[in-house]
């Protein structure tokens, strides 16, 4: 079934999902997803060389397998900010997921509680924060903040995301205005579903606007009294969101900062900038366990965010992939997407021998500069080619085989 506003369709699935992996549900998306909204999602900026390395480079490091470990049964549960989670694996904010289900942030966040990842929504969210809090009541939740030129709107912001339990602050940074979107402009995409915050203080601002617009109402110029004068106002941890440097991290300490969160914005904002997780390294040294650290950008696999984990994060984000959950699956998509990466963290936690996520974060990692690419495997439908059929290749089922599994029951 599809669910229409103002003639946008919007899925109103709510199913698991069967995949292989989570970079397929690219793909699959495009039958239940307008083309201007999939390539809002599913594009970076000019021509995509950060949106593309962000995930080629996690080839750039290795995980060493260790063996003789004695140990089994890894578990993925942490703690962060003394909330307790069952994984490592966050959900980014990203604004609008009106675009992908007609239930928006409200099903995402159900999805992510029910995989025991921590949600965060953005200023641009469809739904309000109120909505958001009550389809989860228990679940623990962080706001991303666009800050406005408007300190009165600011402090609406505050006011809300705290009486509905949010528990701290994303300060976004790095997109004070926005990267040069191709293919938004070619699609002449425009947020087709009204977003909350800008219906409740300005009257419906927000739906039919484009990207650039959107941005033209936030902060260009953000420094650190910013930081202090947010964590003042709003009484709520603040991590400092897009950092890809050292001298970005001492700022953002040295302005009180809570966290670090490092992130390129997807590779949506400036091309050709380095993928997070080549600047992970340095920024982590900066900050040495000082307060905690967030990464994203790219992360498609289990072994990515082994490999971040392993290199200074203590949480890692997801973005476009639990949309195409979303779209897919609503609540229980989302939650499919989660639990098909745990799946392959856990994989990787025995083949390493680390019990837990604090295994992990001492784990060895290579740094050898192969030539690599990031190509899928080749039985990936994208390349694989139609298997020849012969008399002499074919498997022949005996009469009492089982029917399901062609096992035979003998």
């Amino acid at each position: 079934m599809t669910y229409y506003y103002n003639g946008f369709p919007q899925s109103d699935r709510n199913e698991k999902l069967d995949m292989v992996n989570v970079e397929e549900l690219e793909e699959r998306v495009k039958d239940v997803m307008p083309e201007g909204a999939y390539y809002y999602i599913a594009s970076g900026s000019e021509n995509e060389w950060t949106w593309r390395n962000n995930t080629a480079a996690f080839n750039h490091y290795q995980i060493v397998p260790r063996a003789l470990t004695d140990m089994d049964n890894p578990s993925t549960e942490t703690e962060f900010m003394g909330m307790k989670l069952k994984t490592p694996i966050m959900i980014s904010p990203i604004a609008c997921h009106g675009i992908a289900h007609k239930d928006a942030e409200i099903a995402t966040q159900q999805g992510a509680a029910a995989a025991g990842a921590l949600f965060s929504s953005s200023t641009y969210a469809n739904k309000s924060v109120e909505e958001i809090a009550a389809a989860a009541p228990e679940a623990p939740r962080f706001f991303q903040l666009y800050l406005s030129k408007d300190w009165e709107f600011n402090r609406m912001v505050f006011d809300a995301i705290k009486k509905a339990g949010y528990k701290g602050i994303f300060l976004t940074v790095d997109a004070l205005i926005s990267g040069y979107r191709e293919a938004n402009l070619r699609t002449n995409f425009t947020y087709p579903v009204p977003l909350d915050f800008f219906t409740r203080y300005l009257g419906g601002k927000g739906e039919g606007q484009s990207v650039a617009q959107m941005y033209a109402s936030s902060a260009q110029k953000i420094g650190p009294a910013d930081v202090r004068r947010i964590k003042e106002e709003s009484g709520l941890p603040v991590f400092v969101k897009g950092v890809m440097c050292a001298e970005d991290a001492y700022l953002a300490m040295g302005a009180g900062a809570d966290g670090i969160y490092v992130t390129n914005h997807g590779g949506r904002e400036v091309d050709t900038a380095p993928a997070t997780i080549d600047v992970l390294p340095e920024i982590a040294a900066a900050v040495d366990h000082r307060v905690p650290i967030i990464f994203d950008s790219g992360v498609r696999r289990g072994s990515h965010i082994f490999k971040a984990l392993a290199m200074g994060a203590d949480l890692v984000g997801i973005g476009r992939p639990y949309l195409y959950g979303l779209a897919l699956g609503g609540a229980k998509g989302v939650e499919s997407v989660i639990d098909e990466l745990n799946e392959e963290l856990i994989i990787n936690m025995q083949l390493t021998g680390c019990k837990t996520i604090e295994d992990v974060k001492h784990a060895k990692i290579s740094n050898i500069r192969y030539t690599a690419d990031n190509l899928p495997s080749n039985t990936d439908p994208t390349r694989r080619e139609a298997y020849p059929k012969t008399a002499e290749n074919q498997i022949k089922v005996e009469a009492d085989a089982d029917a399901t599994s062609g096992a035979s029951k003998h």
